[in-house]
């Protein structure tokens, strides 16, 4: 079985604190977020999470996108 990197490391490739993009906003902002689940690879996990947890996320189609984005890279 291949690895697969988790999504929060995934996310963090994704940092621009230069850029105006949701993307690049989201993975800035959850760096700093001490709780998310760092090992997670699971949608609903991480959705749940962020649903009750992440403030900092103006909506949940960010995430979707980013997941979705996630999975196109994890499907070597």
């Amino acid at each position: 079985m291949a690895y697969r990197e988790s999504f929060y490391r995934y996310l963090m490739t994704l940092r621009n604190s230069s850029s105006k993009s949701e993307i690049a906003q989201f993975a800035n902002d959850a760096q700093y977020d001490t709780t998310f689940p760092k090992q997670e690879q699971n949608y609903e996990k991480l959705s749940d999470y962020l649903e009750l947890n992440a403030s900092y996320l103006s909506s949940m189609s960010i995430f979707d996108e980013t997941y979705k984005m996630y999975e196109e890279k994890m499907s070597y």
